[in-house]
């Protein structure tokens, strides 16, 4: 774990205090870690789908332990603070919410993330992809008491992810973040919206930092649009994994479909590589 994750988790907190808005880019290993930390981004995000697909897994089928083996890799590969991509925290209960977050937090993260999907199936909070909003806001709840348990600055991120899994409705997006908000969510987050109008409308109705997922596919929009839009926080999923992993594909499938190498002449140098872990 760093040094004083305390110093770290209250940077973090800063972040998203003070004005402005910052990137927060994804890595899946140690590697990508110091690399991103190399170019000067302030704060990292686990992608758990990143994370799967690197560990040969579908997207999805990591475990608690899993994942509290990898927050802790990432968060001790840098200095910088870490946000966990920790789904619905792998728990159906607000009590087992709430223990994950302490576990989560013990491997020096300096936040995670809640998500409001049902994987269990029908049952007390309720039998859609999504959770019926009452039950995932005491599952946000519950999440947000932990953090603040915990003696140290913890950012907590409620997303809504009704776009994800095929639910475009706006209006219910907000409704539901609005909610997490007072349920304690320190940073709100709905993965999907692409238009400058519908990001708009969702930043405009909150009163907490927002996260924005840049990258999208039909979504064409810089840092500098989303700054003017009111975005805190940019992520970027798993996209720079798939075009790190899409390189290598395309790579491998030319040699085994023309047996030639022609990919090759667009890697990066050994020389550029170590450059980045320098330090």
């Amino acid at each position: 774990m760093p040094n004083d994750i305390t110093a770290i988790a209250t940077t973090f907190q800063k972040l998203h205090d003070e004005a402005g808005t910052f990137v927060i880019p994804n890595p899946w290993d140690r590697g990508t870690a110091r690399m991103f930390k190399s170019l000067g981004f302030k704060a990292l995000a686990t992608t758990s789908a990143g994370f799967d697909f690197a560990d040969g897994r579908k997207e999805g089928t990591a475990t608690l332990d899993d994942v509290v083996e990898h927050c802790r890799l990432i968060a001790e590969a840098t200095d910088l603070p870490v946000n966990a991509d920790s789904e619905n925290l792998y728990a159906e209960t607000p009590e087992g919410v709430a223990e994950n977050v302490q576990r989560l937090a013990e491997t020096g993260i300096a936040g995670c993330s809640i998500e409001d999907v049902n994987v269990y199936g029908p049952g007390p909070y309720g039998d859609g992809p999504i959770y019926d909003q009452a039950a995932a806001v005491e599952r946000v709840a519950a999440a947000a008491e932990a953090a603040r348990n915990l003696g140290r600055p913890f950012v907590l991120t409620g997303r809504a992810e009704n776009y994800l899994h095929g639910r475009p409705d706006l209006a219910d997006t907000i409704k539901r973040l609005q909610a997490y908000q007072d349920a304690g969510a320190d940073v709100l987050y709905a993965p999907g919206p692409k238009t400058a109008d519908d990001i708009r409308s969702l930043i405009t109705s909150l009163d907490r930092p927002v996260n924005i997922l840049a990258g999208l596919p039909g979504m064409d929009m810089s840092v500098t649009d989303l700054t003017e839009l009111g975005a805190k926080r940019i992520s970027i999923g798993a996209n720079l994994f798939r075009t790190a992993f899409g390189a290598a594909l395309r790579g491998a499938q030319e040699i085994a479909n023309e047996g030639t190498f022609s990919y090759a002449a667009s890697g990066a140098t050994f020389q550029e590589i170590s450059a980045l872990f320098d330090d």
